[in-house]
């Protein structure tokens, strides 16, 4: 995948101005459709497959995003696709076994959880390619991918949060307690770089505004927090909102595909006017029912990402270079603010401009332990 095809399907570049004004609104790639003269063909013999983790296909977030990327490429290829979910982490393996016992030559899956499941089927099935998404595949931590045939699909999602967390301050500070708040689900680098990203993005707002906005859930110095100890959307992941909630937090950042329906249902139970930012997808055209608690989304090209590495494969391209989605490559970056953007602090928008430019730039540095770092390949 190159950077100038996805900028082409994200419909961004670093010089067209600010992401969350050009995101797309998390919309599928688009080029052209089935049939259309003059399109991507694939191999007879090619055949995706997609793997989800445990928050299912359904999640309105990564899962969701990677198979609408799927949808997209095979709908481009005219060729058939095939997809399982993952309930549990009991399922991994037996669902890359059945992938590969169906005649799968091209596998994606979904997710850092599924990190070891893929390496293994990889290596015992050295003619298939294979990407995962938000994992190096580098269990040795030697800088190499374990094997030839994976390509990492990764994402800095940092910035995009940076500048997410700017705008809760900024949010909170004109409308609320100076007090936001995060939680995780798991406690994984695909989920903490939010998290990472967020609070030091607060921290800016601070030092620029010379405010004092508090940050709980998180702290990036002990890299400990509040976290669900999984993906579902059930009363451990309510019940872990809500304490975010009661220390009086206006703005809250649930980092965990399904976990930001309960977020969403503590917020609505609590009726003190807290909004919410979504992650991966822009919440409010994924799932419109909370449109009215999201500020904004922090949103990672996950789509793009899967729909690029698929079609290389089916052209015989295979290109097991590491992708990571940055600011600059349009591969991350805020959703529009959507029906919040007449209520936003004077001048923001255009602070948030100029703080994204300066990360392109590299005038100022993100950093998270979690930064996800290129590998070679073996």
């Amino acid at each position: 995948m190159t950077i100038s095809t996805t900028r082409k399907l994200v419909g961004v570049s670093a010089a067209a101005g600010l992401i969350l004004a050009l995101a797309g609104c998390g919309a599928a790639p688009t080029s052209n459709p089935t049939g259309s003269s003059g399109g991507p063909t694939a191999a007879a013999s090619f055949k995706p497959c997609i793997v989800s983790d445990s928050g299912g296909f359904n999640d309105h977030s990564f899962n969701e995003a990677a198979l609408t990327g799927m949808q997209e490429a095979a709908k481009q290829l005219n060729v058939q696709f095939r997809q399982v979910t993952s309930k549990s982490a009991s399922d991994y393996t037996p669902n890359m076994q059945a992938l590969v016992a169906g005649g799968c030559t091209y596998i994606v899956s979904v997710g850092f959880n599924l990190s070891a499941a893929t390496i293994a089927s990889a290596k015992a099935n050295p003619k298939i390619d294979y990407a995962i998404v938000d994992d190096p595949a580098d269990a040795n931590n030697d800088g190499k991918t374990d094997a030839p045939n994976i390509k990492p699909l990764l994402f800095d999602t940092a910035q995009a949060a940076y500048l997410g967390g700017y705008a809760a301050a900024a949010w909170s500070d004109a409308h609320g307690t100076d007090k936001v708040g995060t939680f995780g689900g798991m406690q994984i680098p695909p989920v903490t770089i939010y998290m990472d990203g967020f609070v030091d993005g607060v921290n800016k707002f601070n030092a620029d505004k010379h405010k004092k906005v508090q940050t709980f859930g998180w702290n990036v110095a002990t890299q400990k927090g509040s976290f669900t100890g999984a993906f579902q959307a059930n009363d451990t992941a309510k019940q872990t909102a809500q304490g975010i909630l009661n220390q009086g937090t206006d703005v809250i950042l649930p980092v965990g595909g399904p976990i930001y329906l309960s977020a969403a249902a503590a917020i609505r139970d609590s009726s003190k006017g807290t909004v919410m930012l979504g992650v991966d997808s822009d919440f409010v055209l994924a799932d419109p029912s909370v449109k009215d608690i999201v500020l904004v989304s922090i949103m990672k090209r996950i789509d793009v990402a899967v729909h690029d590495a698929v079609m290389a494969g089916a052209s015989g391209k295979f290109d097991p270079t590491t992708y990571i989605g940055t600011l600059k490559n349009g591969g991350v970056g805020l959703s529009p603010f959507h029906d919040f953007a007449s209520k936003l602090p004077a001048g923001l928008t255009d602070e948030l401009k100029s703080l994204q430019q300066q990360i392109i730039d590299g005038k100022i540095v993100v950093q998270s332990k979690a930064t996800p770092k290129a590998a070679t390949s073996n």
